[in-house]
């Protein structure tokens, strides 16, 4: 059984705008990695914000858990760069990756 071709991004606003949040957030990090010479996080960063931004609705699973891995329990961003970008593109993230279960049961 062949599967439905997934939806545009502009058919889903809630998941759309979620991304758009996140790669505004992500800008911000890739900023303050570069500015405080934390080039680990800047590498890590470095094509989070436009891949938010152009991704597909399948490819944005992979990006978000991408994103998500950088708050490991033993190495985490968090211990690089402050809690107030940090914390925002978290949440950011997780509302992201809970919009695209609902597409995806909904589907």
């Amino acid at each position: 059984m062949a599967r439905a071709p997934e939806p545009a991004r502009h058919e889903l606003p809630a998941i759309d705008e979620a991304a758009l949040t996140a790669a505004r957030s992500a800008d911000k990090l890739l900023e303050c990695a570069t500015e405080r010479g934390s080039q680990r996080w800047a590498d890590f960063l470095a094509l989070v914000p436009d891949q938010l931004r152009d991704a597909g609705i399948g490819e944005l699973w992979v990006v978000t858990q991408r994103a998500r891995a950088a708050y490991g329990h033993k190495d985490s961003i968090r211990e690089s760069l402050p809690g107030d970008l940090t914390e925002p593109f978290l949440a950011q993230i997780d509302l992201l990756r809970k919009a695209l279960v609902r597409e995806r049961a909904e589907r």
